[in-house]
């Protein structure tokens, strides 16, 4: 598939210089800061040094005197608490770090993940009905509610109160909770609107524990927890984010918890070397898989679980869920790609919209974002579940799908989510009405750039740039994720040594040398599925590459390694 290369903007030289003698640094490195938003020592002392004594004050968030009171209140009575979360990553976590921090201080408390699949998204009633049977009197909802004004007002009439944390956009009217917490509530105040929902929990437990003279360091263990759940929600690992998933990368490096640790042992990773890559693509899916196959309530169990025969047990449970999801992801996507190609029109649409209700829901949401890989443009899978249609939609770069979607909630049950992906149910009889107006919003929205794949390139560099030091404070950005990227570089003039082979098991992927033909220095490069590209650089001729640089670490030995996005 064709991709646009984009330079970003490149600061001015002289402010390039500025900062590059403020810091010691050199001019490449000062230029990709700058990019980020850091353009003094003080702004680089911070990002290169994160420093929990920088988290904001809970209480600056909307709210969270309420929350706080209403908890003290609970603690105090020795009520019957019920935490309640959402079934995906962040909602499990954000389950599991109330419910760590509680346990010691509500002899009632329990905790509840809804089943996909009977009760589906967020607060259900029959949630609350299970709270009012076991005698709970306040429920902490993780993760949803924020849309839950039905929900909320069933549990007052049958004496239950709840407090939201959540971190989805608000709709026109909120719920009638005891208290909201959302940072993106449009009357919230907090400085830092992205957090994750396990953030938002988080920020509940340093407020308690600030009014209860809890040492915060005696907090700080919850940080494994809040870090899977950033990774996994894919939100900005910035500003606030950025020291929370700092830190929560070292807890999980040096001691994470029992349930996270069996993860990491049955995933065959190793402790000390764990980045934000490995939550996204081995931690994450497997507690996702629970709840995506069977129960979201068994990775809370293993992520409180303080047993190690337990939670290996529940872990290899787990591990088998994801082999199964896998087998579900590659033949629904198969189908699904077979769909688009067999359907005359589909180049003509801006939208990609799929039916089939025999596809297992607990993998939508993969399945769209595999086709949009394919076809790359707005994207919604849907299945049929509970006598409704419901599915998940997925979004290219820069297109607000939340909005998109929102324009047509006439002819939806339910909808929510954020600007890159949502999940919506409707009504069988309104599928195609849904498929013809949604198709008319992207088309009159959507820019053509957009539909086009775009590699954003930070800098232009040659390979001689490339050396241990640079490479070595590269390694200082991280972590990496949304909002600070792993660098990606466009070299102009590169050259192959004339060793290139194409490898895997089909030959798919390209290994090559990569010379500089002025300092004749030269590094080991990997471009995976380019294989196609092997004539064109084995001839000895210029061509031109956007890469990131990763560390190889093989035989015992470390080495840099050219990471190719893309060949021109």
């Amino acid at each position: 598939m064709l991709k646009n290369w984009i330079l970003k903007q490149q600061a001015t030289k002289e402010t390039v210089k500025k900062l590059s003698d403020e810091i010691n640094v050199s001019f490449p490195i000062a230029n990709l800061l700058i990019q980020r938003g850091v353009d003094s020592y003080q702004k680089a002392k911070d990002f290169f040094r994160p420093n929990l004594n920088n988290l904001y004050d809970p209480f600056l968030m909307k709210d969270m005197d309420k929350a706080v009171s209403r908890l003290e209140k609970a603690v105090q009575t020795n009520e019957k608490v019920m935490v309640y979360g959402d079934y995906d990553v962040d909602g499990t976590t954000s389950v599991a770090l109330l419910y760590s921090f509680l346990q010691d201080k509500l002899s009632q408390m329990t905790y509840y993940i809804p089943d996909r699949y009977s009760e589906g998204y967020g607060i259900s009633f029959k949630g609350i009905d299970r709270a009012k049977e076991i005698g709970c009197t306040l429920i902490i909802a993780l993760d949803c509610g924020i849309k839950a004004v039905e929900k909320v007002e069933y549990a007052k009439e049958l004496g239950i109160e709840i407090i939201i944390c959540d971190h989805h956009e608000p709709g026109s009217t909120l719920p009638k909770a005891t208290a909201i917490l959302d940072p993106k509530r449009h009357d919230c105040n907090y400085p830092f609107k992205e957090l994750s929902a396990c953030g938002v929990g988080f920020k509940l437990v340093q407020a308690y524990s600030q009014r209860n003279n809890i040492e915060l360091s005696k907090i700080y263990h919850l940080l494994d927890l809040v870090v899977v759940s950033i990774a996994s929600d894919i939100v900005p690992i910035i500003d606030e984010n950025r020291i929370l998933a700092y830190f929560g990368l070292k807890k999980l490096n040096s001691k994470p918890r029992t349930g996270i640790r069996a993860i990491i042992e049955i995933a065959g990773m190793s402790i000390g070397t764990i980045k934000i890559n490995d939550i996204v693509f081995k931690i994450g899916p497997r507690i996702n898989a629970a709840g995506r196959i069977e129960l979201g309530l068994h990775s809370v169990d293993l992520l409180v679980s303080r047993d190690k025969s337990t939670a290996m047990e529940i872990a290899a449970k787990i591990d088998g869920d994801n082999d199964e999801r896998r087998e579900y992801d590659t033949s629904i996507t198969e189908d699904a790609i077979s769909m688009v190609k067999a359907d005359e029109k589909a180049n003509e649409r801006k939208s990609t919209i799929l039916y089939n209700p025999k596809w297992h829901k607990g993998v939508l949401g993969i399945v769209a974002s595999r086709l949009i890989e394919h076809f790359y443009r707005p994207t919604i899978i849907l299945t049929m579940s509970n006598g409704f249609i419901t599915g998940s939609a997925r979004s290219v770069h820069n297109f607000n799908l939340y909005k998109a979607i929102e324009e047509c909630s006439d002819l939806l049950v339910n909808f929510g989510g954020h600007m890159y992906a949502a999940g919506l149910t409707m009504k069988e009889e309104n599928l195609e009405k849904f498929k013809e107006k949604f198709e008319q919003v992207v088309a009159r929205q959507i820019n053509p750039e957009n539909l086009v794949p775009k590699i954003d390139i930070d800098a232009e560099i040659t390979i001689g740039d490339i050396n241990a030091n640079f490479f070595n404070v590269l390694e200082q950005f991280e972590p990496f994720g949304p909002g600070n990227m792993s660098p990606v570089f466009v070299t102009n003039h590169a050259f192959d040594t004339g060793f290139a082979q194409c490898v895997g098991q089909e030959k798919e992927h390209l290994r090559m040398y990569v010379l500089d033909n002025t300092t004749k220095s030269s590094y080991s490069a990997i471009a995976f599925g380019m294989g196609h590209h092997y004539d064109k650089v084995c001839n000895k001729k210029p061509f031109r590459i956007c890469y990131s640089l990763e560390n190889n670490f093989y035989k015992g030995k470390n080495s840099i390694q050219i990471k190719v996005r893309d060949i021109k």
